[in-house]
């Protein structure tokens, strides 16, 4: 399969979220076109620039069907039933990260996009849901999500295909980074590998160079 339906197109505005700290971690749905810039949706935000955003953090997908694996672990929260609920601005069912790769293009409405990273969890996904623990299971699980960047701008809206155009690094697999970066299960041959894979984002090439010694 290379074709799924966007199911919602969602964007958030940074608000209180714990004390002062502020946060655009709830995403909503929009309704039409929305503009995919070189940093994103316009208009979205992200409240703490130094880890959110930017260019090789453009985009975030956290896939719709995940959100069964997490009604059972920690019951019926209301953000389980938003398509934004875990920060997501693509609503997609049908992709997880094992179907992924660093690299991998995909047609996202008018716009191209490619697959950077994966998503590293923090403790806003516990906050948001009042459940402790769910960064654990995270990364025992690889329920990660992932980042894009976006090669060509253009818009996408609620209904549009996201297509898969062209096969990135083929052995490198969201689920399989993941593992390997956040799990702490990277061989050294793993680490030289993704210390030089060059659509990787270059703070995860870095990390991982540095993980060599």
């Amino acid at each position: 399969m290379t074709r799924w339906t966007i199911e919602a197109v969602c964007t958030g505005t940074a608000r209180p979220f714990h004390g002062a700290e502020l946060s655009a971690f709830a995403k909503r749905p929009q309704e039409g076109p929305v503009q995919i810039h070189a940093e994103g949706l316009a208009p979205d935000e992200q409240a703490d620039r130094t880890v959110h955003g930017g260019p090789e953090q453009a985009l975030h997908l956290y896939p719709l069907d995940h959100h069964a694996f997490w009604r059972g672990v920690i019951g019926d929260h209301p953000a389980l039933a938003e398509p934004g609920g875990f920060g997501s601005n693509l609503a997609v069912t049908g992709l997880t990260e094992e179907m992924v790769h660093i690299g991998d293009r995909f047609r996202c409405g008018s716009a191209l996009i490619e697959v950077s990273r994966p998503r590293s969890p923090c403790w806003k996904i516990e906050h948001r849901f009042g459940h402790k623990g769910m960064v654990a299971q995270v990364i025992k699980t690889g329920r990660c999500g992932w980042y894009f960047r976006v090669i060509e701008t253009g818009d996408v809206a609620a209904g549009d295909s996201l297509e898969r155009v062209a096969l990135g690094a083929a052995d490198w697999s969201i689920a399989r980074v993941f593992r390997a970066l956040t799990g702490g299960k990277a061989t050294r041959e793993d680490l030289a590998e993704l210390a030089q894979l060059p659509a990787l984002t270059p703070y995860l090439r870095a990390k991982a160079a540095a993980k060599l010694g």
